[in-house]
């Protein structure tokens, strides 16, 4: 009998992990996962159990690096050893999986930063290409600003693979698709070319019940849903007319519930049959043990009343708006606390 999240993996949707820890990458890889995402929250708390000082005391010591190249390399190391576990995926699979996000540099979209427009699209390409060089299975991860849409459309004429996080709307999702795209008709060959694109979905609904209270019962806690819905149709509308070698797909993110009210798996069940799920661990272990044998949903909307609903009272304009500057500081922090987080190690280590 099929465990849950192996139900979900039948019915079509790939599982990636949202997280690099060495152990949960290799208990998540048994339960059919074939990816992972990383972020610095994650590296923090990796860091906090011990199990890297003494990589930390070769960087911050032997090495003399400053807290902020050190982050770096122990992130690099991190998700290297993750690939290695998912690299027979992207093999057998001919680059369509296996792989594991990098995220770039978070403190380029930090408001207190003073890089210009065109300083920022510069250093999103060096790393960018810095970070996925000979790494067949490293994604790059870049946000869905105005500076990391102009940089994905060089990055993708670059061939390197490509997540474009922090999507909240539609409109961000096209934006960036297209920007791809272009860069993309300018290689040589589209066997290798891959991209997803991760819809943040249980934020937006944090958003509504806090600035469109007026929802009903019915259509509260369901714009995520039908958000992200509406954007996978996009999706699958567009790439079927390219017909692209690999599949460019829709990263469900976000995905653990905010309300808790909500069932744990609220946005699991609803999103399964297609492209991927990115699920932190707690998600993931919620899910096994909810004992449902879940079947595909993703082409399931809701009613047409509640949908109605949605478009009219939702300004997904200012809900953009909103989130994105939310999101821009919840990227941002937290490489700060990393890179804190080390100096205070530096100390501890030398002590």
């Amino acid at each position: 009998m099929s465990s849950p999240l192996a139900a979900l993996i039948e019915a079509g949707t790939k599982l990636w992990l949202d997280s690099v820890d060495p152990d949960l990458v290799q208990a998540s890889r048994l339960q059919g996962a074939t990816g992972a995402t990383s972020n610095p929250i994650i590296i923090s708390n990796l860091i906090k159990t011990g199990r890297y000082d003494q990589e930390l005391s070769r960087l911050l010591g032997d090495e003399k690096l400053s807290a902020y190249d050190a982050a770096w390399s122990l992130t690099d190391q991190v998700v290297a050893a993750a690939q290695e576990v998912f690299l027979p995926v992207w093999q057998a699979t001919a680059g369509n999986d296996g792989y594991v996000s990098f995220e770039v540099d978070p403190l380029l979209e930090d408001p207190a930063n003073s890089l210009s427009l065109d300083d920022r699209v510069a250093k999103y390409l060096e790393l960018g290409t810095k970070w996925s060089a000979n790494r067949p299975n490293r994604m790059i991860k870049v946000p869905a600003t105005t500076a990391g849409l102009v940089a994905v459309e060089e990055l993708a004429a670059r061939g390197v693979p490509l997540n474009v996080t922090l999507i909240f709307t539609s409109g961000q999702y096209q934006a960036a698709r297209d920007a791809i795209w272009r860069g993309a008709q300018r290689l040589d060959s589209l066997d290798k070319f891959k991209s997803v694109y991760s819809i943040f979905v249980s934020r937006v609904d944090v958003y509504t019940q806090q600035h469109v209270p007026q929802l009903s019962d019915a259509a509260q806690g369901q714009t995520g849903i039908v958000n992200a819905k509406l954007i996978w149709q996009d999706n699958q509308a567009f790439w079927e007319k390219q017909r692209t070698p690999l599949q460019q797909e829709i990263v469900f993110a976000s995905t653990g519930t905010k309300n808790p009210d909500d069932s744990p798996w609220k946005y699991i069940g609803a999103l399964i049959g297609s492209d991927i799920q990115t699920n932190p661990p707690s998600v993931n272990e919620a899910v096994e043990k909810s004992g449902h044998l879940f079947t595909k949903t993703i082409d399931q909307m809701p009613p047409t009343a509640v949908i109605e609903e949605i478009e009219a009272q939702v300004d997904m304009q200012k809900l953009e708006d909103q989130l994105m500057k939310e999101g821009i500081k919840k990227f941002a922090d937290p490489q700060k606390a990393l890179i804190a987080l080390i100096e205070e190690k530096r100390t501890a280590l030398a002590s």
